[in-house]
């Protein structure tokens, strides 16, 4: 009869690995969805033909995504040249101390909650294993699962972005009837709503609150772009 252990039988299911990729993905979309919607509703709001609407939509999109991945690059290869300043260093102290950098780890693992014997033998086990990995993760916090990826992080910003920019374009495309702003800021909530609660329950939150956070301030943004668009176009037209 097959043998199985407690974590095999039992396997525990966390959230919190999720949350590099989610938080980027997220951002990007609803970033892409509101501002996009924004210049549409706000353009839409003057009077602007359809033709006028799209061009508007393409432009934000083309200057969203590239503004989305530069930010995202270099703010990402900050964060990478950080940690490969910590890995040299942390490197040249174990070579130069490698007594005190020991001392160092037993006093992390007892801050944990380990006796002076046991932080002792996992300090020393953990030393001879990977020296310069257990002080990147549990000196740090560095690991292989959260290193920085400047272009990965900016083609998945951008793509986000994208993605969440396509629905008003898309409306725009398949309406052009009346009150187009009005359907515009319609869908626009809807794909907003529907974006918060699949980001909390991926997440492992609660849906509501989630959909709840991105509804509100999307919606302040749609009113604000309506209600400049409404009074330049007053004003133009005056």
């Amino acid at each position: 009869m097959p043998r199985h252990t407690a974590l095999e039988s039992y396997p525990a299911i966390h959230h919190v690995h999720k949350t590099g990729w989610l938080r980027a993905a997220v951002l990007g979309a609803n970033d892409g969805l509101i501002s996009t919607s924004g210049l549409v509703v706000g353009m839409a709001a003057t009077g602007a033909d359809t033709r006028t609407l799209l061009v508007t939509a393409a432009a934000g999109l083309t200057a969203g995504a590239f503004s989305m991945a530069a930010g995202e690059y270099v703010s990402v290869s900050s964060q990478a040249d950080s940690e490969k300043a910590d890995r040299d260093t942390e490197q040249r102290e174990l070579k130069e101390e490698p007594d005190l950098e020991l001392l160092e780890l037993i006093g992390i693992y007892q801050g944990r909650g380990l006796s002076l014997e046991l932080a002792t033998q996992v300090a020393r086990e953990l030393t001879a294993h990977n020296a310069l990995n257990a002080h990147l993760r549990d000196e740090l916090g560095l690991n292989e699962r959260n290193t920085a990826r400047p272009l990965q992080a900016a083609l998945a910003s951008a793509g986000a972005f994208i993605a969440g920019a396509l629905a008003p374009i898309l409306v725009v495309m398949l309406y052009g009837g009346p009150d187009l702003e009005v359907v515009l800021i319609a869908a626009t909530l809807l794909v907003l709503g529907l974006l918060g609660a699949l980001a909390a329950k991926l997440g492992g939150a609660p849906w509501r609150p989630g959909a709840a956070r991105v509804l509100f301030w999307g919606a302040l943004a749609m009113g604000a772009s309506a209600l400049i668009g409404r009074l330049f176009g007053a004003s133009v037209g005056a």
